[in-house]
């Protein structure tokens, strides 16, 4: 997946809403007001940084050479992903689906209603 098909799929995720907190570097993707995807806008081919289960962290980080601790995050419940093709996008976008998964599951009961998870 290229960085643009990145953004394209964290903003079809039930509730997703694209902001630049950080400048206009770095596309932030929150959901209940929480992020669960930040992406590199500065670098090529760039990153994506994703929430994650701190096993799943650790076994992704094993198996993929271009996963990685969280960049600028809290290494345990975060990874950096380079976005560098080695990753299949099938796999990619469930790591993107596991990080708003994440996110939404930690939301008010009534904000998951209203997202209708």
């Amino acid at each position: 997946m290229t960085r643009d098909d990145v953004i394209d799929f964290c903003l079809e995720l039930a509730g997703s809403v694209e902001d630049y907190p950080f400048g206009d570097d770095v596309a932030v993707f929150k959901v209940g007001g929480r992020m669960f995807a930040l992406v590199s806008l500065a670098a090529s081919p760039g990153f994506v940084n994703l929430k994650c289960d701190p096993d799943l962290a650790l076994e992704l980080r094993a198996r993929h050479p271009a996963v990685g601790p969280g960049y600028h995050m809290n290494k345990r419940h975060w990874n950096t992903v380079e976005l560098d093709g080695s990753i299949a996008a099938d796999e990619l976008r469930e790591q993107i689906e596991h990080s708003h998964a994440l996110v939404v599951a930690g939301l008010p009961r009534a904000e998951r209603a209203r997202l209708g998870g």
